[in-house]
């Protein structure tokens, strides 16, 4: 290396620290130790020493935030460790009760230590860094799979593109939650209205919006912020020891992490740090709906575990519903998938909580016969949850003269078919079935749905634009779409066409608990798909399966039991699903919950670490889940195996001081077979 080469890299890596600390200090410390125009001198002087020596310019200088090149699409991505949901409690008595379950669930009725955060309203992403260095960011997505979003969180500069601090981990896993500040909203939406373009309805749809953009430079030129609340898994450093310690951990290596987490102990602590919050409120300078209650210990949160989409140690507390005065101008009756008619009360425009609402629901018609409400009554509208607009009462002491009784529609409003009045049920529904092009619709966007078959691109529109021009009357029509029919339909183009072809193809390959949930069989979510996926292993089974036998698997009750078996003995369904599998859909082959009780690895607890020739950590993971296997994320004293690649990092050295059973690819492969 030269002389001038070697003074020019010093110089360089000089720089990028210096560029780097004083980012840290302006966007995570809030606390700017130089003015902009210095900052700036700076910065350009690195641009300078990089453009001369190119062979100097690396991946992570903070030069290198914003890409020039837009993506065609986002890349799939698998989470090693699911991102998972929270359950949620809507008064302060229930976070009583959430102390007590974990009380009788630990065998100790000792006043349990949480960790508490502010419930940020943005969109959940995870960052992956090795050595320190950013290498990915991706979408929450399904929990499991997500979207590759990594040129967009680069330019967020309170997301480090190198981490800080003497113990960076070899690999590690960050969850944080992308916000767009009030402030920052407040600007936007100025430059939206002086460009002539609509406006974003609220800081979260912004976010999410900006992140989803294919070009890294729209962006960009928005204000997005960041806040890390969660290791997913770590690999070459100790993982702390309390959740406190978590967040202690990340912001010492330059991640931003939220000033408003405390640690405190047992439920009333909890919700006085709640009734704190929700003051404190109006005064933050980003929007929250809640608070999010951890267990504070990660050893006890192990014991713990989860349910099938939630952790059992974590809880978050929604803030009442806020709530807005409009007037009832209207009713319109809408059709659900399953044939569901449900009333939807047309309002005069009004804020609730930063949101314009036009529209709530009303339910069924015994909620309307409840609160007694009328067209052009002055209703009082919340958001249920702070998402959903619902009419919460009437103001009786304003009801005007013109106030008219809501009458129910006879026949579906869309193909006026005969409603159908069960006795017992609130719901009326239309018997028309997929003949009605409402519940075709809607079934359709069922089936292609993200944990369905989750074909990209096929949206709602373009799904409302098929069944309108007569191009699909069943989900498995849709496999027999040309690209010439797609690219002469509205806002598409060969291009377009053709991306929806290919993702067509693509969801052929799919799984049977994916194929089961997308038919949309009445009460059968994707859990009770999974459930008969892995009891009966074929479709071929669960078509022929009775009632008793859909009963004997866990959590299907006689209602759901019957649903299923009604679906499976309709001609029409059969037909439908012939079709499919006609078409090419195809998945592996399950394994039955049976034998996999008789394998060596069945009810055992494995963990894996380092890096597997064998396989990928996600086909090991799998190859023994479907033997009955649990397949944990981090060590304790109830792991019965840790699966060592090599590099193995601090997940060897804690089971090993556990007396953890260490094996190694050879010896796994010899349990599985």
């Amino acid at each position: 290396m030269s002389a001038e080469l070697s003074a020019a890299a010093e110089e360089a890596d000089s720089l990028r620290k210096t560029l780097n600390d004083h980012s840290y200090r302006y966007y995570v410390s809030d606390a700017p130790s130089i003015p902009d125009s210095e900052y700036d001198r700076l910065f350009c002087r690195l641009q300078e020493i990089e453009k001369n020596f190119p062979s100097l310019l690396v991946q992570e200088s903070p030069t290198q935030r914003v890409g020039d090149i837009p993506l065609s699409h986002f890349e799939e991505v698998k989470h090693e460790v699911p991102m998972l949901s929270l359950g949620n409690a809507f008064d302060l008595e229930e976070l009583g009760e959430f102390e007590k379950s974990i009380q009788k669930q630990l065998g100790d009725e000792s006043p349990v230590s949480f960790t508490c955060e502010p419930k940020l309203d943005g969109l959940a992403v995870s960052l992956l860094y090795e050595n320190g260095k950013l290498v990915r960011a991706a979408t929450r997505g399904d929990g499991h799979t997500g979207e590759n979003i990594t040129s967009n969180v680069r330019t967020i500069f309170s997301v480090p593109l190198q981490l800080m601090g003497d113990n960076i981990p070899q690999k590690l896993e960050v969850r944080g939650e992308v916000i767009l500040p009030l402030k920052g909203f407040a600007q936007l939406n100025q430059k939206q209205e002086e460009k002539g373009v609509k406006v974003f309805a609220n800081p979260r749809n912004a976010a999410a919006g900006s992140l989803r953009q294919l070009d890294p430079r729209i962006a960009a030129e928005r204000p997005l912020d960041i806040y890390c609340y969660a290791i997913g898994w770590m690999e070459g450093e100790p993982l702390p020891l309390t959740h406190g310690e978590v967040l202690a951990y990340l912001k010492s290596l330059g991640l931003k992490v939220n000033p408003e987490a405390a640690q405190v102990k047992g439920a009333d602590a909890v919700a006085e740090y709640c009734r704190n919050m929700a003051e404190k409120r109006a005064k933050l300078a980003y929007e929250i709906d809640g608070v999010v209650v951890k267990v504070d210990s990660l050893a006890l949160q192990e014991e713990l575990g989860f349910v099938t989409r939630a952790p059992r140690w974590a809880i978050a507390y929604k803030f009442p519903a806020e709530e807005a005065l409009t007037q009832l101008l209207g009713v319109d009756f809408q059709v659900g998938r399953t044939g569901a008619i449900t009333p939807v009360a047309r309002l005069k425009p009004v804020s609730v909580g930063g949101v314009t609402v036009s529209n709530a629901t009303l339910h069924n018609l015994d909620e309307i016969k409840r609160l007694d409400v009328r067209i052009n009554d002055f209703v009082v509208v919340c958001r249920a949850g702070d998402v959903i607009p619902k009419v919460q009462r009437v103001m009786m002491e304003q009801r005007p003269d013109n106030a008219e009784q809501i009458r129910h529609p006879e026949h579906c409003p869309v193909c006026k078919s005969e409603l159908e009045y069960i006795e017992g049920e609130v719901i009326v529904r239309c018997d028309a079935g997929l003949a009605c092009q409402a519940q075709l619709k809607e079934a359709i966007k069922h089936f292609v749905s993200r944990r369905a078959l989750d074909i990209e691109g096929m949206g709602s529109k373009l799904v409302d634009q098929l069944v309108d021009e007569g191009l699909v009357t069943n989900v498995a029509e849709l496999y027999q779409l040309q690209v010439e029919q797609l690219a002469k339909l509205e806002r598409m183009g060969p291009k377009s066409a053709q991306n929806v072809k290919d993702a067509l193809d693509k969801s052929k390959q799919s799984t049977l608990q994916r194929f089961l949930y997308g038919l949309g069989i009445r009460e059968v979510g994707d859990a009770t798909a999974l459930s008969l996926a892995r009891n009966f292993a074929s479709l071929e089974k669960i078509q022929a399966a009775d009632e008793e036998q859909l009963m004997a698997v866990e959590d299907i009750g006689p209602i759901v039991a019957q649903h299923i078996h009604h679906f499976f003995q309709q001609e029409e369904n059969l037909k439908v699903i012939h079709a499919l599998l006609d078409a090419g859909l195809q998945w592996e082959a399950v394994a039955v919950a049976e034998q996999a009780s008789e394998s060596q690895v069945a009810g055992k607890t494995f963990v894996l670490t380092g890096t597997l020739s064998r396989f990928t950590r996600q086909e090991a993971k799998a190859k023994l889940q479907e033997q009955g296997a649990k397949v944990s994320g981090s060590v304790s004293k109830k792991t019965d195996y840790l699966v060592a690649g090599e590099e193995a990092g601090s997940k060897l050295s804690k089971a090993q001081a556990l007396g953890v059973i260490v094996i190694d690819e050879q010896q796994l492969e010899g349990l599985l077979a």
